[in-house]
């Protein structure tokens, strides 16, 4: 490989070493090949290792290789693939393990993966299971908070649903953060099971600072929100990590667009995820609705949920496609706009593509393609 190299770098340094240069200054020639090689070699053999070894794709070998550009030698990382195959986990679920955090690899089975693994046997989890859990958190403090999550959501599906979008929660003090928070939230009537199921990132509120958690409750209550309403815990997850200053920014951009407090109020009660949106999609989706639709901002507020909608994949393709129905004379109902823009894809498509594809050729074609966001180049839709 050296001498491979050597044949190959050396004509691109023909004054190689410079003239001026004194012997204290110069690097053997030959280390400065065989670093490169090593570390072209080391990088190789870790994807490599990573795809036959673990079961990973050359893409996501590729992706993990780079968290372990630390490795010295693939010692450790084959004793763990080892550990883990003897302990009984499949490779599909050891190649899993990995691409979600590689550094599995690096942790050591005498101190790390041995004892966790003992640990998450006792208490009744599975060798998959537990391979799982170890590519999220392997701090000691794991076991206690996989028994209380347990305990508190009742299946292990639920807690590791949460986990991946929050690892603090098997990481986090039990006493210190956890039970105080949730505490915090059953006193405000809402239960950690009804939290945890808003969203998948609703789980944060179980670990977020307490102060944090006090602020977010006082600004869902100054939005009208009820204690123990389903609108409060939706609020309550979707405005926990906006400050003060991004959510009053936010109600006065709806009354620049021409929203009432009576009107802002009604869409936080109803979708307090509208909020949560960025500056831009909230003005993108009020422009297209209120000046290409026509619709006025009580009627939006009634129905936020217009608001999440994406424009460019959902409302103005369905709004094209019922243009031209209508201009052709096909559709002589007049629908209203809340259903036919909340409507399921599937009866959408069903009640006013299917019925008149053979009648406008290429009907079908450009609207689907207008729901991925692409403008086809034919003229069936306007």
């Amino acid at each position: 490989m050296i001498r491979h190299l050597r044949t190959r770098v050396l004509p691109l340094f023909p004054s190689y070493p410079p003239s001026h240069a004194t012997a204290a200054h110069l690097i053997p020639f030959h280390c400065l090949l065989s670093t490169t090689a090593s570390i072209f070699l080391k990088s190789f053999s870790v994807q490599k290792f990573l795809v036959t070894d673990c079961g990973l794709t050359p893409e996501q070998a590729l992706k993990a290789s780079k968290r372990l550009n630390r490795l010295t030698s693939l010692s450790r990382p084959r004793a763990n693939v080892a550990f883990f195959s003897a302990k009984g986990v499949p490779r599909a679920d050891i190649a899993a393990a990995v691409a979600a955090d590689p550094l599995i690899l690096s942790a050591t089975v005498e101190r790390v993966l041995g004892p966790r693994f003992a640990e998450l046997t006792d208490i009744g989890l599975s060798p998959s299971q537990i391979a799982t859990v170890l590519s999220i958190r392997r701090t000691r403090a794991v076991r206690g908070n996989i028994q209380f999550w347990l305990q508190t959501l009742g299946t292990y599906d639920e807690v590791l649903l949460l986990a991946k979008s929050n690892r603090e929660l098997l990481s986090a003090s039990i006493e210190k953060v956890i039970k105080p928070n949730i505490n915090t939230i059953q006193e405000c009537g809402v239960s950690a099971c009804e939290i945890a199921r808003v969203s998948m990132y609703s789980s944060r509120l179980f670990t977020v600072k307490r102060e944090i958690l006090l602020g977010a409750i006082a600004q869902v209550e100054e939005l009208g929100a009820v204690r123990g309403s389903r609108m409060f815990r939706r609020a309550l997850a979707a405005l926990s990590f906006m400050s003060k200053n991004v959510l009053d920014g936010k109600v006065q951009l709806f009354r620049e667009l021409g929203f009432s407090q009576d009107d802002i109020l009604m869409i936080a009660k109803k979708a307090p995820p509208v909020l949560a949106k960025s500056d831009e999609k909230i003005q993108q989706a009020l422009e297209f609705l209120m000046k290409n639709i026509g619709l006025q901002a009580p009627y939006i507020a009634q129905r936020p949920v217009l608001i999440m909608y994406s424009v460019k994949k959902r409302l103005m393709p369905r709004q094209s496609l019922l243009k031209l129905l209508r201009e052709k004379g096909l559709l002589n109902v007049e629908w209203d706009y809340y259903t036919t823009a909340s409507m399921a894809e599937n009866k959408f498509v069903k009640k006013f593509v299917d019925p008149y594809k053979n009648s406008v050729p290429g009907l079908a074609d450009d609207y689907a393609s207008r729901c991925l966001g692409k403008a086809p180049d034919g003229d069936a839709l306007p």
